[in-house]
């Protein structure tokens, strides 16, 4: 990694990253004013999580285009926390937004998303079944050296919990099940959006777009994704600035998919997300290990292995971003 010594950056502090929200914001609502319009759609459809970026995002798409021209969609599942259906309906009320409720948990179950992550998961726990509960996390990149290690925690009726190394065809099961959740989600967004001839709005921030944290073809697809370039820091300033209800700012960021509660975190990200931006932005600005270990509060050797693991992740996450390879230009 080329990066510069840490004294051609002086002023790098957590505060670097702070941003005037009220222009920001009105720049956003600009830019999807105009991206609206480019597109000749007549408002933005999107899914309300009780997250902070969805809820972000719904505000925004508001405030570019008032909430008659916003419609927002609660997706719960067998495997939803019901206080991500109670968050998300309190900001499509916050906000004034027409909303609908569309659970996906018969349609998953009917293609066999459960019972096709189930069997996989007998294969390293074959007791494995109704009253059991599970998630994936990974290692963390602080003490693996920069290698993603997947493991799999369950939970049995009893509430004993066991975290097994999984093989590789138990894992890519496990997670091609679970990805049939976000590109259901997605169907959906798109069928509203097609009646009501409004353009799909997806929600990631910078640290999930930049390392891959999304389905392709599921939350990845997106007509506009407005805060894709906002740091999650920068994202709860815009959240505090907007009159995202509190609950929804003090909730810690979830994944929402597991049966088991899940830390985005213990799932993807090698830190919470003050550090995680911080050592983003260090690593995209090039200073040092050292400067950037200092306004982090990690050791040197810690954000190199950090920094490891953000360009593994951007490996895999060029595929995510591909469009469909042809063989001559079009």
């Amino acid at each position: 990694m080329n990066v510069s010594p840490s004294n051609q950056h002086p002023a790098f502090s957590p505060a670097t990253l702070d941003i005037d929200p009220a222009a920001e914001s009105d720049r956003i609502a600009t830019a999807l004013r105009e991206q609206v319009r480019g597109m000749r759609k007549r408002g933005l459809v999107l899914g309300l999580s009780g997250g902070i970026d969805s809820s972000v995002c719904a505000a925004l798409a508001v405030k570019a285009l008032g909430p008659g021209k916003v419609f927002c969609l609660f997706m719960p599942e067998n495997d939803s926390d019901p206080e991500s259906l109670r968050l998300g309906k309190l900001v499509a009320e916050t906000y004034g937004i027409e909303a609908r409720t569309e659970n996906i948990g018969p349609t998953l179950d009917a293609m066999g998303c459960y019972a096709r992550r189930d069997a996989f998961i007998r294969e390293v726990v074959p007791d494995y079944g109704p009253g059991w509960a599970s998630k994936i996390v990974l290692a963390n990149a602080l003490t693996t050296e920069g290698y993603n290690i997947s493991y799999l925690v369950v939970q049995a009726p009893d509430g004993t919990t066991q975290k097994l190394r999984m093989p590789p065809s138990a894992y890519l099961g496990i997670v091609a099940a679970t990805n049939m959740k976000q590109r259901t989600r997605k169907q959906l967004e798109y069928f509203h959006a097609d009646q009501l001839n409004y353009a799909v709005l997806g929600t990631p921030n910078r640290l999930e777009y930049d390392q891959g944290f999304f389905v392709k073809n599921g939350d990845g697809a997106a007509d506009v994704k407005p805060i894709a370039h906002l740091y999650k820091s920068q994202v709860y300033q815009l959240a505090a600035h907007l009159g995202v209800p509190a609950e929804i700012q003090a909730r810690p960021p979830t994944t929402d998919t597991y049966s088991l509660a899940q830390t985005q975190e213990e799932f993807y990200f090698a830190l919470p997300y003050r550090q995680m931006d911080l050592c983003l932005y260090g690593l995209n600005n090039g200073i040092s290990a050292a400067g950037t270990a200092a306004v982090a509060s990690l050791t040197e050797e810690q954000v190199r292995r950090v920094w490891s693991d953000i360009e593994s992740k951007r490996k895999v996450a060029r595929y995510l971003h591909l469009a469909p390879q042809l063989v001559d230009p079009i």
